[in-house]
This record gives C-alpha cells, sequence and structure tokens, in this order.
C-alpha cells in the first residue's frame, strides 16, 4: 500500500515538474525586452507578451473585457512589467532617479494612468502593487491605432532629444514621453 501511494505521489510530482519546464520553455505570453537609446539616455523595459486572441481587450468589467476600465493592469502578462533608466529622467512631465521600477496601468477609455513603483523583482505581477511605493503616476492619453495590435507591445521611438515609448494592443496606442 505504502508503495502504491509513494509511486502515485512520484507521479504526481513529475507532471508537475513537467508542467513548470514546459510553461517556461513554451509561455503563452513571451518574455520580451525592448531597449532604446538616444545619445546618453538608454531606456529598458522588460514584460511579457500576452495576444488578444480574438478578445475584448479594454472596456468594461460588464461586458467581459479581459482589462476593465479603471482596474490595475500589470503591462502585460506574468511578471510585474519593470522598467530601468540609466540616468535621471522625466517621465510625462515627472523627474525620476536612474535605476529599476516597477511600471504598472490604469487604463481608461480616454487616458491610461501609468505609475512607477519602487517595488521590483515581483515574479508574478498579479497582485497590486503596495502603492505607498509609487514614485510617479502620470496620466497619459490614449488614441486610436492605424492597425488592430494581435499581441501587447512596448516600442520606443526617438523625437528629439527625447524618446516616446508606446503601448500598443488592440486598436489603441498609448504614449509616454521620456526626456532628460
Amino acid at each position: 500500500m505504502i508503495k502504491k501511494i509513494l509511486i502515485g505521489i512520484g507521479v504526481l510530482l513529475l507532471a508537475v515538474v513537467a508542467f513548470l519546464v514546459y510553461s517556461n520553455l513554451f509561455p503563452k505570453s513571451p518574455k520580451k525586452i525592448t531597449e532604446f537609446s538616444n545619445e546618453s539616455l538608454t531606456v529598458k523595459v522588460s514584460y511579457s507578451q500576452p495576444y488578444k486572441k480574438g478578445r475584448l481587450i479594454f472596456g468594461e468589467e460588464k461586458d467581459g473585457a479581459l482589462q476593465p476600465y479603471g482596474k490595475y493592469w500589470r503591462l502585460g502578462a506574468n511578471a510585474a512589467t519593470e522598467i530601468t533608466f540609466n540616468k535621471d529622467v522625466n517621465f510625462a512631465g515627472k523627474a525620476i532617479k536612474a535605476g529599476t521600477y516597477r511600471m504598472y496601468a490604469v487604463p481608461g477609455a480616454t487616458s491610461f494612468q501609468v505609475s512607477l513603483n519602487s517595488e521590483v523583482g515581483v515574479f508574478l505581477g498579479v497582485t497590486e502593487p503596495d502603492y505607498s511605493l509609487d514614485v510617479a503616476k502620470v496620466d497619459v492619453p490614449v488614441t486610436s491605432a492605424n492597425n488592430e495590435v494581435e499581441q501587447f507591445t512596448i516600442n520606443f521611438s526617438s523625437e528629439g532629444t527625447g524618446i516616446n515609448m508606446d503601448f500598443m494592443w488592440d486598436k489603441i496606442v498609448v504614449r509616454v514621453p521620456i526626456t532628460q
């Protein structure tokens, strides 16, 4: 009897380990690191890229939106999104010291509130951050995308001496200006 229980526990343990290895090797929302340099400023974002898969992404909770308006969003999937600045910057009008921050948003129909938080290294970003550790909150407008974007993407582009960081997914673009 003990032998059967140990075999059962062994099989169960092997299945759990196989699932964890498989999900890390072939994630549904692959990890992405996007980096951009402009003159002496370098910005790096580490996040995971979920797919739309025919779902309603942004909208009202009552309509079944994946990311309801007014609710915390980790800006991706899996682990919390992190952003690193190699020097002090102006993040959409807010002074930010060089370093690494947890970045998250609260989406709205016409604007996103994007926040930087000093809590980093969060493996699963599903839990809301400790808001007392927020170092900046900025409101940035939502614009319509030219084409529907299937996979959540964060891109950078140069503008004068600064950088624009764009969040693109579904039918929206949210632009956060970053300057020195």
